[in-house]
């Protein structure tokens, strides 16, 4: 059976037509992430609403209304993406002026947190207009959800790691510096280098999630050394999209924890730069850490 949403249209004017919704403003719509049901009843009363929608994608967007039922002209419909946001921030300012109510949603999820859609905003706010947010599906939050970090002190938000390798592997040895989480995106054809990455990481926590809130969603938690060999047990986990929460650092509890870290950092950086990345990763003192390392490369050697 097919979902229909007319229930959820009528649903949303009833639940959201009495709120007031200023003309001249920018509306920053959060849309689903994958599931169509995850919309909320006031986005989907605001982009029935709005005199323009701006969106990265104009057929994707428009397909998505369809879907609710919402029927917008293609000249309501307003290209903005990462090549083109400054030229068309100019322009939806002064539909604004003129008393247009713009809404602007990204491909998927919350806008301008890793989509474009921040340059919007400044601009926006810069012509002294207002800016209304519309919260909903975001899949950094989602994960976080999901990942059990009782123990977290707030998170940091990383988004995608550089496409080089030199430059990812640099960001990664940060990454191993900070305590708290961290939350990653990645994409289905740079993930295995992403896993290789983090891998040095050790026995560092890492809550994987896969296609969020669609059909095959996988979400699974384990140690960071052990992404790559979980990626390769079913080429279905090479699919979709990915976030990844890298759970806040631990000291380890011995000295066999320490020496896993150690090995694996010997295999991708030299003996000085392992000693000391193994020391901040895993709170293990560095001279302990450095005579290990040398009795490590004597055997390998």
């Amino acid at each position: 059976m097919v979902a229909t949403y007319a229930r959820a249209l009528a649903a949303a004017h009833d639940a959201a037509s009495a709120q007031h919704y200023p003309q001249g403003a920018l509306y920053v719509v959060a849309t689903p992430i994958g599931n169509l049901a995850d919309i909320t009843l006031r986005a989907l009363h605001l982009l029935a609403l709005a005199d323009a929608v701006a969106c990265e994608d104009t057929r994707r967007t428009h397909a998505l209304l369809r879907a609710y039922g919402i029927e917008k002209s293609a000249a309501q419909l307003v290209a903005l993406h990462q090549h083109n946001e400054m030229e068309a921030a100019a322009g939806l300012v002064e539909r604004l002026r003129r008393g247009e109510r713009v809404a602007y949603v990204s491909d998927a999820g919350t806008p301008a947190i890793s989509d474009p859609g921040a340059r919007l905003v400044a601009a926006v706010r810069s012509a002294g207009l207002a800016v209304v947010p519309l919260p909903g599906a975001s899949s950094v939050t989602a994960a976080l959800s999901v990942a059990g970090i009782a123990e977290a002190d707030g998170f940091l938000f990383a988004g995608f790691l550089p496409a080089r390798s030199a430059e990812r592997t640099a960001a990664v040895q940060m990454l191993a510096r900070q305590p708290s989480a961290v939350v990653l995106l990645e994409a289905p054809h740079r993930i295995e280098a992403l896993a290789l990455a983090l891998a040095i990481l050790g026995e560092r926590r890492v809550t994987v999630a896969r296609e969020l809130t669609k059909q095959f969603e996988e979400i699974a938690t384990i140690a960071a050394a052990g992404l790559p060999s979980w990626l390769a047990a079913s080429t279905q986990r090479l699919r979709g999209e990915f976030v990844l929460v890298l759970h806040p650092q631990a000291a380890a509890d011995d000295a066999g924890g320490a020496d896993r870290v150690l090995r694996l950092l010997l295999e991708e950086v030299p003996l000085k730069t392992a000693v000391r990345l193994a020391a901040e990763i895993t709170g293990a003192p560095r001279n302990a850490l450095y005579q290990s390392a040398l009795a490590l490369k004597k055997a390998s050697g």
